[in-house]
């Protein structure tokens, strides 16, 4: 699948370092890097607090519980993908459970084919979830602007007993004047009145 080349922070929690070695050369092949490892859930859940991860890889059972309010909670607390690992006979309860709540549930013994496409669909999500979070990021940024824009307006309205239209076109025309952003002219003109 050609994504771009980006690298997707992963985090796999497993009491088992032979289903890491297996994973790395797929890992390595879907740019996931740095990888690290957590024993059990309640390290996982320290990792997932200190920083943002792209993919969550968890292979159930997990020492100290079977992994799904683990995977659950990963899932409902970011935006990471996140794959469980579940023997044969737990998956349908599992996949019942988890997938609803945005959890990839893969059942054991797998092979490399599944899990590198599986993870292809993980990448290929988070992308589409970045460009959603810049959106996000750049909507408010706007709004901030609106909103200091506005509180500028009647600041001016305030002190210098300006109509709301005059306020609104002196910041707008200070701005061109000054080669400024409005927000830049609303923030100064609150710093200076406000």
């Amino acid at each position: 699948m050609a994504l771009p080349e980006h690298a997707y922070r992963t985090l796999v929690v497993t009491q088992a370092a032979k289903f890491t070695e297996s994973l790395k050369p797929i890992l390595t092949s879907h740019h996931c890097q740095p990888v690290a490892q957590a024993q059990d859930a309640a390290s996982a859940r320290r990792l997932l607090l200190e920083e943002s991860w792209d993919l969550v890889l968890i292979n159930s059972p997990l020492p100290d519980e079977f992994g799904t309010r683990f995977a659950l909670d990963a899932a409902a607390s970011g935006n990471a993908g996140v794959m469980m690992f579940v023997k044969a006979e737990h998956y349908a309860d599992i996949s019942l459970k988890a997938a609803p709540l945005g959890v990839l549930v893969i059942s054991k013994p797998t092979n490399g084919q599944l899990v590198s496409q599986s993870l292809d669909l993980m990448c290929a999500t988070r992308e589409r979830l970045r460009r959603m979070e810049e959106k996000a990021a750049s909507m408010e940024e706007k709004m901030e602007e609106i909103r200091l824009v506005n509180r500028a307006k009647w600041v001016l309205v305030d002190q210098l007993k300006m109509t709301e239209p005059d306020a609104h076109r002196f910041i707008q025309k200070s701005a061109m004047d000054r080669g400024q952003s409005r927000r830049a002219v609303a923030e100064s003109i609150i710093q200076l009145y406000g």
